[in-house]
């Protein structure tokens, strides 16, 4: 495996292995001195032209505890900001011994552009691309499911059977994408909920059912786990939906639609958090939330990738 670039180009044997190897990777983070040898001399560059705090770091961290020296390079402040182009941004890494660059951008393909352009030989990481793709966060968010499911007998196991519903913003989710994806390889029923202005058609024929309502689709299904989207409203206008508290009221997870759900259901969502739009705080901080257990194996999932693309894992 050369780059990671979307969820579509894992197959499930290499989706498996990946979330193996975190959970050995899990085990260092568990330790006094939380370190491994794995890439010493090598170079990470973390490359964000999108603000990001939770991915970033758990990049960061990830490549530190592998022993790997660190270059966060943030398109704010930088020559980027005075007009110099990807491509220029790309060579100067290069000069500089870039082993692998993990990329967050804007623009849809960026990752796969950079990876295919020549620009650079290292090893190209997708932290992200418009409302393309975000494959790290579906390993995450797939570890994390497995880890509930079957906890210490999670080795070697996908997640077959298991019912998951994604909630919200599905049309400029680069994290739904993903996780369609990615969920539905690991033998998983996937299941989108949204507004119809917010629900493509491409992403909706793929799912095993899909809904405009909220409501009716926790009466028809026994679901798992729920995943609840940001909504984005940085990257839409108003006509998307008329208000954020008609959005709340029939798409977002509250105390009372969390009680009907079910007591075993596992609520998730990638982060930032719109609390009171999307989720409500009661949902949020249950005892069925797993979104601090998503952050915290943020760090061991990219760990594994990390060292799956840099030192020889299975190839």
């Amino acid at each position: 495996m050369k780059n990671l670039l979307s969820a579509s180009e894992l197959s499930r044997d290499d989706i498996v292995r990946i979330l193996d190897t975190a959970n050995e990777m899990s085990g260092v983070n568990d330790r006094e001195i939380k370190k491994l040898p794995t890439l010493r001399g090598k170079t990470v560059v973390n490359l964000f032209f999108e603000d990001s705090t939770r991915t970033r770091i758990s990049f960061e961290v990830a490549a530190k505890r592998l022993s790997a020296d660190v270059i966060n390079f943030a398109a704010k402040g930088s020559s980027v900001s005075k007009g110099e182009s990807l491509k220029d941004t790309a060579q100067t890494l290069e000069a500089m011994g870039a082993d692998a660059v993990v990329i967050r951008h804007y623009a849809s393909g960026a990752a796969h552009t950079l990876a295919h352009s020549g620009w650079i030989n290292g090893a190209i990481v997708n932290a992200g691309d418009g409302t393309h793709e975000h494959p790290t966060q579906a390993l995450l968010d797939a570890y994390t499911l497995r880890e509930s499911v079957h906890g210490h007998a999670a080795l070697g196991k996908g997640l077959d059977g298991l019912r998951v519903a994604i909630v919200g913003d599905i049309a400029h989710s680069r994290v739904a994408r993903s996780n369609l994806t990615m969920l539905q390889a690991l033998g998983a029923e996937v299941h989108l909920i949204a507004p119809a202005t917010l629900l493509p058609g491409a992403l909706a024929s793929r799912a095993s059912s899909f809904s405009y309502s909220l409501d009716e689709s926790i009466a028809c299904h026994h679901f798992d786990a729920i995943m609840m989207l940001r909504v984005q409203s940085e990257r839409m206008s108003a006509s998307f939906f008329p208000s954020e508290r008609e959005y709340s009221k029939i798409w977002g997870l509250n105390a009372e639609r969390l009680s009907r759900l079910g007591e075993n259901t596992r609520v998730m969502h990638p982060g930032p958090m719109n609390r009171g739009l999307e989720i409500d705080a009661t949902s949020a901080d249950s005892k069925n939330s797993l979104v601090l257990r998503q952050v915290a194996n943020g760090v061991s999932v990219r760990m594994a990738v990390l060292y799956e693309l840099m030192a020889g894992g299975a190839q």
